[in-house]
């Protein structure tokens, strides 16, 4: 999901009491018997709520953005999601043909209707119902994700997750994950699918990212109670993608196409109230460098963005380096 080509081309720890530990002259720590204190286990609460906002994208589609628009520009290492969802032919038909995308992943995952995907280096396939595709574009690849259907609902996400100054340049890599490679875990009166990451005792499909991502789709129903442990120093957000959910110790409310980012913490609770609560929850080690991007492509600096469409403009886009 981008511009136009015309766009484009013109355009924690352990706690150990003072008294525990003796100094000796070479600073070295030497432990003497003690009482040692554990962290205590931390849930994360509802920092900020942001609600998906109506866009066009594409050759025209009509999607909701969560992530990566006024309202909610980045949480580092995460750079957009978008939503479509529709049944109306004239709002997704038209798709997203070619364009390029640099230095950093697109990450799609389909609920209902199909999407087929082609790109310049020969690579086809078919995004189905439930299936997932990981797209790490590296130095450049120039693709296109256009709609296997004319009628009937259409709906997915959309994310974009950065990449690491020093793997920007790599070689463009892909992870097309049918639904029956991707683990699905009955727990009590909820069903969690486990994309990316470690859950429930599970593994996700998807492998070798930098970020070491977490990506869940929880459906929760009205009773239900889930607790995840997160890693206390990764990003973390959920998208709320039908009925309403409570989360965190506080219960914050968070309901159907609003975006809420979490506190610090080990945990990720949530319970349900109401009939029903379905959320796709993100988590991923922040990578702290600086972010320059426009359109399709996010490097570190402006120059490098130059260099991208210079690239493109020229055919050297998808040559590496």
């Amino acid at each position: 999901m981008t511009l136009s080509r015309r766009q484009i081309l013109t355009g924690a720890t352990i706690g150990i009491p003072a008294a525990a530990l003796v100094l000796q002259r070479c600073g070295r720590p030497t432990r003497v018997d003690g009482p040692v204190v554990a962290k205590a286990s931390s849930a994360r609460d509802v920092e900020q709520i942001v609600a998906a906002q109506p866009t066009v994208d594409g050759a025209g589609v009509k999607l909701n953005r969560a992530l990566g628009g006024r309202a909610l520009s980045l949480l580092d290492p995460f750079l957009l999601l978008d939503e479509f969802q529709s049944d109306d032919p004239d709002d997704y038909v038209a798709g997203f043909p070619d364009h390029p995308h640099r230095g950093f992943e697109t990450v799609t995952y389909m609920i209902d209707g199909a999407m087929e995907h082609k790109d310049s280096v020969g690579n086809h396939g078919r995004l189905g119902p439930g299936s997932a595709q990981w797209m790490t574009a590296g130095h450049g690849i120039v693709h296109s994700e256009m709609p296997k259907q004319e009628r009937g609902l259409m709906w997915g996400f959309q994310l974009w997750v950065n990449l690491p100054a020093a793997r920007k340049l790599i070689r463009p890599r892909y992870q097309d994950i049918a639904p029956a490679r991707i683990p699905e875990v009955q727990l009590d009166r909820a069903v969690a699918r486990v994309i990316a990451g470690k859950a429930f005792d599970r593994e996700g499909p998807v492998t070798g990212i930098d970020v070491e991502p977490t990506f869940l789709d929880l459906a929760l129903t009205q009773g239900a109670s889930v607790d995840h442990p997160l890693p206390d120093g990764h990003t973390a957000f959920v998208y709320v993608t039908d009925g309403a959910v409570r989360i965190g110790p506080k219960a914050a409310e968070v309901r159907r196409g609003q975006l809420a980012v979490l506190t610090k913490g080990d945990r990720f609770t949530a319970t349900c109230d109401a009939s029903s609560g379905r959320v796709l929850l993100f988590a991923g080690r922040a990578i702290g460098e600086p972010v320059a991007r426009r359109g399709p492509f996010v490097m570190n600096t402006d120059q490098e963005i130059q260099q991208a469409f210079a690239d493109y403009r020229s055919g050297r886009l998808t040559d590496g380096v």
